[in-house]
């Protein structure tokens, strides 16, 4: 068969078509595999139990004859660290480090009769939720230094009480000592706080303070090229719990 000029030409142009949508085609490929082999791999991250589920607390005990239950309400309650930091940058300056978290479940029985019989039970605390001024010495702390992003539970269970009265007035605030196990990461060390109680009708008020030594939990006080921070933490607690009906 014969084919005309136009038609020759027709097919020429149809063929280069066709040629340069491969091209564009194989490029784009190329394109594609270059940028996902070279791309970062994302890190997986694990789910934050804070966002899943509320913080976890000790199974309530039975509550003696006579005594009463009372509840830490995690809102009005506070667990705060302060810590020196060295500020080379700044001549030497000395600043005090602040976090707070409100992150603290446990309960409280209550004896009015008979103050000394009256218990704490374990108290726990979600320390990955601490929040100073600095959201960069937040993330360090949680990710680097205490790793609460890995270890996010810390407890106190209380051993004993010293201080209790052998009867109390309502209103009254009395001068305590509490003396248990402080359990941060997976250490346990056996800590004293000071701190006072008082009563009014059906709200518990308890506050207590410490000092730590963060070596002792198994993490160095964070220190960088500018910053260095002591190795004493100094911890606070004020607790507040309402009374549960029975």
């Amino acid at each position: 068969p014969t084919f005309s000029a136009a038609t020759g030409k027709k097919g020429s142009m149809m063929r280069r078509s066709v040629l340069i949508l491969l091209a564009v085609l194989g490029t784009g490929l190329i394109l594609a595999y270059l940028v996902s082999a070279t791309a970062p791999e994302r890190a997986s991250v694990p789910p934050n139990p804070q966002n899943q589920a509320s913080v976890p607390t000790a199974a309530s005990s039975a509550v003696p004859t006579g005594a009463q239950r009372f509840v830490i309400v995690p809102g009005q309650s506070t667990v705060t660290y302060r810590v020196d930091e060295t500020l080379f940058r700044e001549g030497n300056r000395i600043q005090t480090a602040v976090g707070t978290t409100s992150a603290v479940r446990g309960e409280v029985i209550v004896n009015r009769a008979r103050p000394a019989e009256s218990r704490i039970g374990p108290v726990i605390i979600d320390i990955s939720q601490f929040k100073s001024d600095s959201e960069r010495r937040d993330n360090a702390i949680r990710e680097r230094w205490l790793e609460s992003s890995k270890y996010p539970m810390a407890q106190f269970t209380v051993t004993s009480i010293k201080g209790l009265p052998a009867t109390y007035q309502d209103g009254q605030e009395i001068s305590v000592e509490f003396t248990g196990n402080l359990k941060v990461r997976d250490i346990t060390r056996p800590v004293t706080w000071t701190g006072t109680v008082r009563l009014d009708g059906d709200r518990l008020t308890t506050t207590g303070r410490t000092i730590i030594k963060m070596t002792d939990f198994g993490f160095d006080p964070p220190s960088i090229l500018f910053l260095k921070t002591e190795n004493d933490a100094r911890l606070e607690f004020r607790l507040i719990a309402t009374r549960q009906s029975s």
